[in-house]
C-alpha cells in the first residue's frame, strides 16, 4: 500500500500572527517603505563687514547696516556716549562697542554697527596697545587720580636701568589681581561698592600675557614715567602701574593712558568722533562734497604745551561697561571715583 501524502497546513491570514515588542509590532515585520530623501541646507556666508576708516565712508546708506567703524574717543566722553551719538547719527538702533574706556580715557573705540555687533567678541578678544603716564612716589586707593593719593614715598632712588630691568619683568604670562576698584563682581557684588565702604574683599588673580612693555623718562630724574604696554584682554593696565611701583621700592600711579591699538586695527585710521558725525550728517542731508576733504582732518585737536599723555587724563583699562554701571558713571560720578565703575580689562 503506497504511503500516504504528507499533510501540510496552511494558517490563512486570520491566523497569522506578528511578534510584539510592547504595544508596537516588530519592525522587523514591518511592510517596507520608501526612505524619505533628506536636504542639506546650507546657510549663505555672511556678508562681509566692511571697516570705515578715517575719511572713508560708504556711497550706499544701506553699508551701514553691518558695519565696523574705528572712533578716536574724546576725554570725559563714555564708550556709551560715543554708541548713542552715532545711533542718533545714522538712526541704527544696534549699536555696540568692542571695549569699554574710560571717560578719562582717549583713544581707540571699535563701534560695531548692525549685524556687525555679532562680531563684538572677536575684537574683545584682541591684543591691546597703550600709551600713557605713570607718576612715581605717588599713590592711590584706585591706582589711577579718580581718587586722592593717599600714599607718598621716596622715589628719586629709581634709575632709568633699574626702570628697564623692573619692566622686562612684566613680559610673558603672569596672574594679576584684580583691583579693589574694578566692576568685578564678587559673590553677586561689584568689587567697587565695597572699595567704596572701606571694605576688601578676597578675590581670585586671573591670567594675563604682556608681550611688550616699554618704558621711558624724559630726564633720569623725572618723576612721570611714560609708557607703551600690548597686553592681553583682561589686563588692568592701573595695576601694571601699581605694581611697577612696589618693584621698585615705592609706589606710584597712572595719570594719563591712550589706547593705540586693538589686534592690527590702529588709532591712525580712527574718525574723531564729531569729525564722523559731521560728515554722515552732511552726505545725509547736504552735499557729498565733506567726505572729500575729511581725510585731510587731523585727529584729535592737541592743546599746546600738553602731551597726548597729559590730554588724556587718568584712565583704567578697558572693558564692557554694563547698564547699571553707566547708570553709576552719570549720576554717581560725584560720590564715587569714576574708574571705580569701571573693570580694567578687555
Amino acid at each position: 500500500m503506497p504511503d500516504a501524502p504528507a499533510r501540510v497546513t496552511v494558517a490563512t491570514s486570520e491566523e497569522l500572527t506578528l511578534p510584539k515588542v510592547g504595544n508596537r509590532r516588530s519592525r522587523q515585520c514591518r511592510p517596507s517603505r520608501p526612505v524619505p530623501r533628506r536636504y542639506t541646507y546650507t546657510s549663505p556666508p555672511p556678508r562681509e563687514t566692511g571697516i570705515m576708516r578715517k575719511g572713508h565712508l560708504p556711497d550706499d546708506e544701506n553699508a551701514w547696516q553691518n558695519a565696523v567703524v574705528l572712533i578716536d574717543k574724546p576725554l570725559e566722553f563714555t564708550s556709551f556716549d560715543v554708541c548713542a551719538k552715532l545711533r542718533g547719527a545714522l538712526s541704527i538702533k544696534k549699536v555696540g562697542h568692542a571695549g569699554t574706556l574710560d571717560p578719562m580715557a582717549t583713544g581707540l573705540l571699535i563701534i560695531c554697527v548692525g549685524g556687525a555687533t555679532k562680531r563684538v567678541n572677536d575684537y574683545m578678544a584682541m591684543a591691546k596697545e597703550y600709551t600713557g603716564t605713570i607718576r612715581l612716589g605717588q599713590g592711590t586707593p584706585s591706582f589711577d587720580v579718580e581718587s586722592e593719593v593717599s600714599e607718598q614715598q621716596p622715589w628719586e632712588h629709581v634709575t632709568d636701568e633699574a626702570l628697564s630691568e623692573v619692566a622686562a619683568g612684566f613680559l610673558g604670562d603672569s596672574q594679576q589681581l584684580p583691583p579693589m576698584f574694578s566692576a568685578i563682581r564678587v559673590k553677586g557684588q561689584r568689587l567697587y561698592r565695597a572699595a567704596r565702604e572701606g571694605r576688601e574683599v578676597a578675590r581670585e588673580p586671573r591670567a594675563i600675557h604682556i608681550s611688550a612693555f616699554e618704558v621711558e623718562r624724559s630726564a633720569p630724574d623725572c618723576q612721570d614715567v611714560s609708557f607703551q604696554v600690548t597686553c592681553s584682554k583682561g589686563t588692568y593696565v592701573r595695576s601694571i602701574a601699581n605694581d611697577l611701583g612696589i618693584r621698585l621700592g615705592t609706589v606710584a600711579h597712572l595719570v594719563g593712558l591712550r589706547r593705540t591699538a586693538i589686534g592690527d586695527v590702529s588709532i591712525r585710521d580712527a574718525w574723531p568722533l564729531d569729525e564722523l558725525v559731521q560728515a554722515v550728517n552732511s552726505r545725509r542731508w547736504g552735499s557729498g562734497d565733506h567726505y572729500a576733504n575729511t581725510s585731510a582732518h587731523a585727529a584729535t585737536p592737541v592743546h599746546a604745551g600738553e602731551s597726548d599723555y597729559q590730554q588724556a587724563g587718568a584712565a583704567a583699562a578697558t572693558s564692557i561697561l554694563d547698564k547699571e554701571i553707566f547708570h553709576d558713571l552719570h549720576f554717581l560720578s560725584h560720590k564715587i571715583p569714576v574708574s571705580a565703575a569701571v573693570e580694567a580689562s578687555v
